[in-house]
């Protein structure tokens, strides 16, 4: 028994208490762990569904907007056309 050094009667040490002193605490430990984690993965879907939608408005604004653009350039374009065909 001589060949174990201080390392090894640490770990045997450790592996006894956890058998045998923290018998509910790891159990409890790797619950509250993989809730943390659920609640984690919960909150990375709703940021990519809010990304999402944020991404579906915007499109619909721009166009919006580039139709009001295209629209008032259009109008211009007509009355200049007018005013070319009235000057001769």
């Amino acid at each position: 028994m001589g060949s174990f050094s201080v390392w090894h009667w640490l770990i045997v040490l450790a592996v006894v208490l956890l058998l045998f002193g923290g018998g509910g605490k790891i159990p409890k430990l790797m619950k509250d762990m993989g809730s943390g984690i659920n609640a984690f993965k919960k909150g990375l879907k709703e940021e990519e569904k809010k990304k999402a939608e944020a991404e579906s408005e915007t499109p619909k604004a721009i166009k919006s907007d580039e139709a009001t653009t295209t629209d008032a350039s259009s109008s211009e374009s007509e009355s200049e056309t007018e005013k070319k065909a009235a000057n001769g």
